[in-house]
């Protein structure tokens, strides 16, 4: 019967939160432009061939504007723009959601030993921290990539490194003020042991900063991934990947706009859409703002 009635709390926690997001009509946007591109990025195979349209280069079509045949134009290789944006999108969005979860689970982990044990160990990774945290996020990942080396799974590793202390600060926050309460002590006084009482009790009701942090974090990866791809230490040619066209189109800038242009406005509106539907997460999560 207990179970029951936790499982039916958190099913109407849920659709409450569900209810607040859908009355934010910004956090809606973001939410259609976000299942369009996840859409984009699941049957890109299906809407361009990778072979044919985005690997295969076709010198005498090179540096068309966009027309019927080609909706976005063509790139200094004549290769289609608009279905290299299409397969760009799985690769940004995987990069995001696999080194958000990098920092997540490392920082989470790190976040609430620190916030549960509290003394010595909490002062040793919280200060371990704060030297991650001296060093901007784009240059650690820089300097990362640089030394393992330039390929898609190290700038995952990277970025995803990258971000670990803000999981851990956040978390750490939110063990340390949840840890104390009542249902807390009640796992103790039953004989649970720490790790049992940290991820079946304290981490669960943790969840609200952490969604909306991670939601804000995949539209920073991909920023990042970008970033990286446009001074060379990102994904490498002839991968499509969204800030290595714009690297590639920035010499056309005079002759052909369109090829900086449609990378740059898709960076820009995903990482939009993601910012909006973060935000309305943060506001659909706070219990302060329930009516």
């Amino acid at each position: 019967m207990v179970r029951v009635a936790t499982t039916n709390k958190k099913r109407s926690m849920a659709a409450d939160v569900w209810h607040r997001l859908k009355r934010n009509r910004m956090a809606m946007v973001g939410l259609v432009v976000l299942l369009i591109l996840v859409f984009m990025a699941v049957f890109a195979d299906v809407i361009a061939d990778y072979d044919t349209k985005v690997i295969a280069q076709d010198i005498k079509n090179r540096l068309q504007g966009p027309s019927m045949a080609h909706w976005c134009g063509t790139d200094e290789f004549g290769r289609d723009i608009f279905a290299r944006l299409v397969h760009g999108s799985r690769v940004s969005l995987v990069v995001g959601l696999i080194s958000v979860s990098i920092s997540l689970t490392i920082g989470g982990m790190l976040g609430a030993v620190a916030g549960y044990y509290g003394g010595k160990i909490d002062n040793i990774i919280m200060r371990i921290m704060d030297i991650f945290l001296a060093v901007p996020s784009i240059l650690l990942a820089m300097t990362i990539v640089a030394a393992l080396g330039t390929s898609l799974v190290n700038v995952m590793l990277a970025i995803g490194v990258s971000g670990v202390p803000q999981y851990a600060r956040i978390v750490r926050a939110s063990v340390m003020s949840i840890k104390d309460q009542e249902f807390v002590e009640a796992s103790r006084a039953i004989g649970a042991k720490s790790p049992t009482t940290i991820f079946r009790e304290i981490l669960p009701n943790c969840l609200a900063p952490i969604i909306v942090q991670a939601t804000l974090s995949v539209a920073s990866a991909i920023l990042s991934t970008a970033s990286l791809s446009f001074i060379g230490l990102g994904v490498q040619p002839p991968s499509p990947e969204w800030g290595a066209m714009l690297s590639g189109g920035r010499g056309y800038l005079r002759d052909a706009l369109h090829l900086t242009l449609f990378p740059g406005l898709a960076i820009v509106i995903t990482i939009l859409a993601l910012n909006l539907l973060g935000d309305g997460l943060r506001d659909a999560l706070d219990p302060r703002l329930k009516q």
